[in-house]
């Protein structure tokens, strides 16, 4: 990545460009260019393609593109996913399975990926749970993202990796719930009503105000930019906020499945 991220640089400045003006080109912001050169972000095949036409390159990002080592751990569309995510300014999801990745332990993130199957061996789960960690420091950054977290009951009911480790993740939603803009709430089991049982979904909104959503399954999972789908899983997202508990009685909840501890 650092090798693809040092060629286009080259290749950008022999053509008279600034990171600005290049990213102003393909409607990407200039930090997100600047990432790429620096090695942090992984460059696209599609955004590949578009250099080279624009740089006259005659495919040098392409090729170096198709030849890189297979390291990754994640798909393309989560790839692309953790991209966005780091730059939200805003971010909404619902999860009926575990508690969301921003939010868990590195025990409850252990017991995640260890039921996994097939199954990861503990060089990958030890990948993986250390990227998780990273990623929630957007939590703790200076200026972090507004956020909204509805969680169904049945995730803070099972003891998910053992008593311990539940107890443990139990204590650390009950801290992230008082973080400034983050807002925590439980989808009580005993709703009668469900806006969202077509399963979980995560909803961005960027530094330039775009709307995406992003959906898993068994078998993949989806970055959706469509203004028509992401509206509708907006819709849900407020329904579902409408029938969860208000933030300060999910507090109140977690308290007295600690205290039954």
């Amino acid at each position: 990545m650092k090798m693809v991220g040092a060629l286009l640089a080259t290749f950008r400045e022999v053509a008279g460009h600034t990171q600005r003006s290049l990213g102003e080109h393909f409607v990407v912001s200039e930090q997100q260019i600047a990432s790429i050169e620096q090695g942090r972000r992984p460059l696209k095949p599609d955004l590949a393609d578009q250099l080279d036409d624009l740089l006259d390159t005659k495919g040098a990002l392409t090729a170096a593109l198709a030849h890189m080592p297979e390291v990754d751990l994640v798909p393309l569309w989560a790839e692309e996913f953790l991209d966005r995510e780091r730059e939200a300014i805003a971010i909404s999801s619902y999860e009926n399975q575990v508690v969301p990745g921003l939010l868990q332990t590195e025990a409850y993130a252990r017991a995640v990926f260890r039921s996994r199957v097939p199954v990861y061996d503990e060089e990958q789960i030890s990948q993986l749970i250390t990227a998780r960690i990273k990623r929630q420091q957007i939590l703790q950054d200076k200026e972090p993202p507004i956020t909204c977290f509805v969680v169904w009951e049945p995730v803070l009911q099972a003891p998910f990796g053992g008593r311990t480790v539940w107890a443990e993740q139990l204590s650390h939603l009950r801290e992230c719930s008082e973080f400034p803009g983050l807002m925590l709430q439980v989808l009580p089991l005993e709703r009668t009503s469900h806006a969202s049982l077509d399963g979980p979904f995560v909803l961005l909104e960027t530094p330039e105000h775009q709307r995406l959503a992003y959906t898993e399954n068994q078998r993949g999972s989806q970055l959706i930019a469509d203004p028509h789908e992401v509206a509708i899983l907006t819709q849900k997202c407020a329904m579902l906020r409408s029938q969860a508990l208000t933030p300060e009685d999910t507090r109140d909840l977690l308290d007295r499945l600690l205290g039954e501890q």
